[in-house]
């Protein structure tokens, strides 16, 4: 195999942001499998892309990337933090990568092995969901997408800037605006920790096993939203609570979902709350919106806690 030239270079001459996808898989001894939620990433443009898709300014001294498998993105990573200056020159840059698969994280300490010698690369072996997460400066990564949601939501309340790869209909959900079809808890739970892009369509042919589904790269710009909740995690749940009854108006919804949102006196919230914003259905609020109806359920309809 012989690897195309470029790439970012570390004190000791090993050069990364070279490797071909094919070749890594082929080494790796082991391919993806679909079972697994497993898709290789294998065109070299996309793979050169994504790392500059982070916003403009990101510290890149400590990435963070979830599901390593082969290593072609790792191996772009690794460019990206050698020619990000650090804040200590005893100290190098890192790249924390997380794999489930025993086997793939195996073959990422063995391929990288001069990474894990200088402390550049660190491999966790375990699961996403559960697993301790490093301190990170940033995330990239492309998740498997059948726990796309729990490890967006793991990595967004970080306040980190973020490029993750998603199936494209989830991609579209994440960045929809109100009023759309598209548009429900995702939409309204992501925007109130970053502002959401998609920045590139990805058709099926990019990976190796192919997906069945297209998928798209996002990109999550942390930032404090434009109004206030005096609960977090019951304005979430507020929120899901609302959008399982999106065709309902937000009376009915409020009424009909109380074993959901955790209210004690669904008919209170209703009675205080005014009837513009009754008489609409969850999918036309905007957030602040909810944020409103949730800071009035938090006074008037006694949640638990």
């Amino acid at each position: 195999m012989t690897d195309r030239s470029g790439g970012g270079a570390r004190g000791n001459g090993v050069r990364y942001g070279n490797r071909d996808p094919d070749a890594l898989a082929r080494r790796a001894g082991t391919r993806a499998n679909p079972t697994h939620d497993q898709h290789f990433l294998v065109d070299d443009r996309v793979l050169d892309r994504i790392p500059t898709y982070l916003p403009e300014g990101t510290d890149c001294t400590h990435l963070l990337e979830i599901g390593g498998g082969a290593g072609a993105l790792t191996d772009r990573l690794l460019a990206t933090i050698a020619d990000t200056p650090g804040s200590d020159p005893a100290t190098p840059n890192r790249l924390s990568v997380v794999e489930r698969d025993p086997d793939f994280a195996a073959f990422l300490r063995d391929e990288f092995a001069e990474a894990v010698a200088d402390g550049s690369l660190e491999v966790i072996e375990g699961d996403a969901l559960s697993v301790d997460l490093p301190p990170f400066t940033a995330c990239v990564a492309n998740l498997p997408y059948g726990v796309s949601s729990g490890i967006a939501f793991r990595l967004l309340p970080a306040g980190k800037p973020l490029v993750l790869m998603f199936q494209r209909e989830f991609a579209e959900r994440m960045v929809a605006d109100p009023g759309t079809s598209e548009y429900g808890r995702l939409s309204v739970s992501a925007g109130h920790y970053a502002d959401v892009e998609l920045v590139e369509h990805v058709p099926k042919e990019a990976f190796d096993p192919q997906p069945a589904v297209e998928s798209a790269i996002v990109r999550c710009t942390p930032r404090t939203p434009d109004y206030e909740v005096g609960d977090e995690a019951f304005f979430l749940r507020f929120v899901k609570a609302l959008f399982t009854q999106r065709r309902k108006t937000v009376r009915n919804a409020i009424r009909n979902t109380g074993h959901i949102s955790g209210l004690a006196d669904p008919d209170a919230v209703v009675d205080v709350a005014e009837e513009a914003l009754l008489g609409q259905r969850p999918g036309d609020l905007d957030p602040a919106a909810f944020a409103a109806l949730a800071e009035l359920a938090r006074a008037h309809g006694s949640p638990e806690g």
